[in-house]
């Protein structure tokens, strides 16, 4: 496919962006998190066409693309059926169809994991994956079309019946497996599936121990991206704020970001720096919480005073405690970086006392040769009579 295909697409993406919007409006079921879903969906789609323009050949960009193409149209035509059966807004036209598109929602999900197996040229490593991928498509396909089949069946029956949240109340149409398919049948269905996207992780985790230079920072990007994503979704579901999936976002600008090339080596200041300042934020409440309890509860402080003193307890200890804790983390995760500090601060210390210019040009050399690991440095040093 061409860079225009992928342009159209994203127009499209934009366009049932709206409309899905819209409708929710009308179904009254617009609200700040759903506002929030929509943008991570959106990101989704703008990583896929910025990859899809760049590099036409790579299919992680069309893959992403498709995805959030199919799970807006599923959600729109979703809230469209609602407006027209439980709202009855009879006037409204291919209803039915809508209804049957609707349940492309769910399916739509399985588009996603390939992108983590061909990330980031979007080429196999092996053969052997291309019989795991077609596995995973037979099993994708069986899994949509048990969403898919009780919507047809419904309609084929002329017996429409939703609930407000755009699901059906009645498969009696169906019959059999279709209408309630076993547990024995549906239960290995998941867990394969489920078993071959965790082989399309471990696959990328054996690729970056095996990876290095470039290679190693793409990795780093994806599994930076990754990572904030799980823990968004773990403190949403924790602490009951659907605001806090926003973090989703991060796994496709780390994909869009590791395929680019963007900045890539930027990636392990990223890393640490978000540490330092995570590890930080900790101590900091651990250590405030800590003193408001000692203060009010064996002290005995009056409440305002000691929230007070542990503020600014809390504010003194912050520049200490982020050097400490920079220093730590750089060692462990920006070896480079901290190494390369290291070698600047011994030259500058080195400098003060250097009168020799050779020595001093030799001495420069090398520590932009440790610290940087360029292929050829030169130093040429003017030499004027005052």
């Amino acid at each position: 496919m061409s860079p225009g295909t992928s342009t159209v697409l994203g127009v499209l993406v934009l366009v049932l962006a709206v409309a899905t919007l819209t409708l929710m409006g009308l179904d009254r079921q617009l609200t700040p998190g759903v506002l929030a879903g929509v943008a991570i969906v959106l990101t989704y789609a703008g990583v896929g066409v910025v990859v899809a323009r760049r590099q036409p050949g790579n299919p992680i960009g069309w893959l992403l693309l498709i995805f959030t193409l199919l799970y807006l149209l599923g959600s729109g035509a979703g809230y469209y059926a609602v407006l027209r059966y439980p709202l009855g807004h009879g006037g409204l036209p291919l209803a039915p169809v809508a209804l049957v598109l609707g349940t492309l929602k769910a399916p739509s999900f399985a588009l996603f994991p390939p992108v983590i197996l061909l990330f980031p040229d979007g080429r196999l490593a092996w053969r052997r994956w291309r019989w795991v991928l077609g596995a995973y498509a037979a099993l994708a396909c069986a899994t949509a079309a048990v969403f898919v089949a009780p919507a047809v069946g419904a309609v084929a029956g002329h017996d429409i019946r939703l609930d407000t949240d755009g699901n059906l109340t009645n498969t009696g149409q169906l019959g059999g497996w279709l209408a309630n398919p076993p547990a024995w049948l549906i239960v290995p269905l998941l867990v394969s599936i489920l078993a071959i996207c965790l082989s399309f992780v471990a696959h990328q985790v054996l690729s970056w121990r095996r990876a290095a230079g470039e290679r190693r920072q793409q990795m780093k990007w994806l599994a930076s991206g990754a990572a904030i994503a799980v823990f968004s979704i773990l403190l949403a579901a924790l602490l009951g704020y659907p605001a806090l999936l926003a973090g989703l976002a991060a796994l496709p600008v780390g994909i869009g970001v590791g395929i680019l090339k963007y900045r890539l080596y930027e990636i392990d200041r990223i890393i640490s720096r978000t540490l330092a300042y995570a590890i930080v934020t900790g101590l900091l409440i651990g250590i405030y919480a800590g003193l408001v309890l000692l203060a009010t509860r064996v002290l005995t402080f009056h409440a305002s005073a000691a929230v007070a003193a542990s503020t600014l307890a809390a504010a003194a200890l912050f520049n200490p405690l982020r050097r400490r804790v920079q220093r730590a983390v750089d060692r462990r995760f920006n070896r480079a970086r901290y190494d390369a500090d290291k070698t600047v601060a011994a030259f500058a210390a080195r400098l003060k006392d250097a009168v020799d210019l050779d020595a001093v040009g030799d001495d420069l050399a090398g520590v932009v040769r440790n610290a940087l690991e360029p292929a050829h440095v030169s130093v040429w040093i003017s030499q004027r009579d005052l």
